[in-house]
């Protein structure tokens, strides 16, 4: 069966950024996350599989078809840009209604509904909405006629917390209807909360595909402890390569697989403090890949 959305060894060059042999594909019914700083080449990507830019080399296709020539195959696509633009005057109401008539959808239920799930008020004029009603407003347009593939360019942006605990499970109940969805964005969480693969996108080009659940694993914590003394946080950090010292203080990168071991050691000194976070995204490409971001 052919690939829901593939490109071929294509490449897009802005004066050096861009996309470069580029080579990914996305089969029916998977939830594709696609992860990458800023600048790295994901909405270009989204775009050209949008048809609304040609690559300068390779091919693009959308359910099998030249998403350039074709335009009739974005009707089987809810897109949800990264960047949003609505005409000003409009209400939110006034324009979803025109989308909706313009895609000759035959009820407005689903609209309804959702803009009452993500407690959008659709009454005001666009050009006075904030950022983050706009995205609400975007999110409803995406998802009201019931597409076969959603295309999601950083689709939480501009949302406060519950709203985007609530766009997570709306992708959830997606995913249990069998809908594909391409998911790009800089959020780690979201991606894992919803996605099986993962490509991540470095300076053009695809550093690597890889398993959710592989992605998560290889995602290290960071240890920040307080030890009784400065003698005691040296001898500690002595034992783990990698540990930075600053008097009592003791920060260290610490991998899935060292959890348990360096738990059992902090047993053996006298701790005052101790927290943890996750690494952060631009944390976990240094770590795969090195270096700066060109």
């Amino acid at each position: 069966m052919a690939a829901i959305a593939e490109w071929k060894h294509v490449t897009k060059n802005y004066k050096g950024r861009g996309v470069f042999d580029l080579c990914l594909k996305m089969e029916d019914g998977e939830t594709l996350g696609f992860l990458g700083p800023n600048g790295a080449g994901k909405t270009t990507t989204i775009r050209q599989l949008m048809g609304f830019i040609r690559p300068d080399s390779g091919t693009v296709r959308l359910f099998g078809q030249d998403p350039f020539a074709c335009a009739a195959v974005q009707a089987r696509v809810g897109y949800l840009p990264g960047e949003t633009a609505f005409p000003p005057d409009m209400t939110g109401g006034q324009f979803l209604r025109f989308l909706a008539q313009y895609r000759g959808m035959r009820s407005f239920a689903r609209a309804k509904e959702l803009a009452e799930y993500f407690e959008l008020d659709a009454g005001a004029k666009l050009k006075k909405m904030s950022k983050g009603t706009k995205q609400k407003v975007a999110i409803v347009c995406a998802f009201m006629h019931d597409p076969q593939l959603y295309v999601l360019d950083e689709p939480t942006g501009g949302l406060d917390p519950l709203m985007q605990s609530r766009f997570v499970e709306l992708l959830q109940e997606e995913q249990k209807k069998g809908k594909t969805i391409l998911l790009s964005s800089h959020i780690f969480e979201e991606v894992e909360k919803t996605c099986t693969r993962t490509a991540i996108i470095r300076a053009g080009h695809i550093a690597a595909v890889k398993d959710m659940q592989a992605l998560s694993h290889s995602r290290r914590k960071y240890f920040t402890v307080r030890f009784e003394t400065p003698a005691m946080a040296a001898q500690f950090a002595a034992e783990f390569a990698g540990a930075g010292v600053q008097g009592a203080h003791v920060t260290l990168p610490v991998a899935a697989s060292q959890a348990d071991a360096v738990i059992k050691r902090l047993a053996a000194y006298k701790v005052e403090d101790l927290s943890v976070r996750a690494q952060t995204l631009e944390e976990l490409f240094m770590h795969f890949y090195g270096g700066e971001e060109k």
